[in-house]
């Protein structure tokens, strides 16, 4: 899909106020509305002018959009969302969008899907505090062991002057053994302020977790690459390797060949249907650079009289 250029459909600078957007978007409605415009694309200029109007004349939106833009996208490159673009940004509401945005672009969609909110709240009324949302990025130990984590969360609002500014929200959290990417850890009374005396609304923590080297994660099941030698490959055995929750001994069937796969049942992440781990068969050859070695080698090559190409045909 291609990046989209809010500030650019909207024809404002980057640190436009608030004012700014709101004059630039009636200007350019009054122009592009379908019910009044001649120009022959009107209905597709006045949907990107409302996506944009979206995004920028939110100041959560735009602060996270912001902070993607600094990456040095360009508009009309290819594009996909980095993963945990979005961590650490606190959102008012949870919802899953409205009807007025059900024909914005698919960036719009991948960007800010699920961060749709119930809206701004007026304060006079009685009511109970917004409920937040926010992404947290952890570490894949945490989920194998808990943890209680200090995190800074930044919550996007309007200065004086009418600029997008962020104000930090510091907490502790206690992360639970098990917990999973996409779930979500609720904090009771620390969203929004209520109004009137009523309580204030809850925190939804998503988790998803960071890239790891060494360990892939596909929901709750855990993949690894384990080294083998050739020797340990072709007539089996038995090897001593790390794993999240400590390390373990595994046994190499013998002939086997690299991508086999050896299942751990239940020791992926640990979650009241616990996962399981994957072990992924790399055979890796000595390097033959003394001549001893490449005196094995060749002796291998007279004796096995191996063709790896037979299968092949030639």
């Amino acid at each position: 899909m291609e990046f989209k250029d809010y500030y650019k459909t909207l024809g404002v600078a980057r640190d436009a106020t608030a004012e700014d957007i709101k004059k630039s978007f009636r200007r350019l409605a009054r122009k592009y509305h379908p019910d009044v415009s001649k120009e022959a694309d009107a209905e597709q200029k006045m949907k990107e002018i409302n996506e944009a109007n979206a995004v920028l004349s939110d100041p959560e939106k735009r602060a996270a959009y912001d902070q993607l833009s600094q990456r040095g996208y360009q508009a009309g490159s290819d594009f996909q969302p980095p993963p945990g673009w979005d961590a650490g940004f606190e959102f008012r509401g949870q919802g899953s969008g409205d009807a007025q945005t059900a024909d914005f672009s698919e960036f719009f969609s991948q960007l800010f899907r699920g961060q749709m909110g119930a809206g701004a709240r007026h304060a006079h009324h009685r009511m109970r505090g917004d409920d937040h949302h926010a992404k947290i990025m952890l570490d894949l130990e945490d989920s194998y062991h808990g943890a209680t984590r200090s995190l800074t969360l930044r919550m996007p609002k309007l200065d004086a002057q009418g600029r997008t500014v962020l104000a930090e929200h510091a907490l502790n959290v206690r992360i639970p053994k098990g917990v999973h990417a996409g779930q979500v850890i609720r904090l009771t009374g620390q969203g929004g302020q209520g109004h009137g005396g009523e309580a204030a609304g809850d925190l939804f923590l998503e988790v998803q977790f960071k890239s790891h080297g060494r360990y892939r994660i596909e929901n709750k099941d855990i993949y690894a690459a384990l080294p083998v030698a050739p020797w340990e490959a072709a007539l089996g055995a038995t090897v001593k390797i790390p794993v999240p929750d400590g390390a373990v001994e595994v046994r190499v069937p013998e002939n086997s060949q690299t991508g086999r796969k050896l299942r751990l049942k239940g020791r992926g992440i640990p979650a009241a249907t616990p996962g399981d781990l994957y072990l992924v068969l790399e055979v890796v050859l000595p390097p033959a650079t003394t001549e001893k070695a490449r005196a094995f080698y060749q002796t291998m090559a007279q004796e096995l009289a191996f063709n790896p190409r037979q299968h092949l045909g030639v």
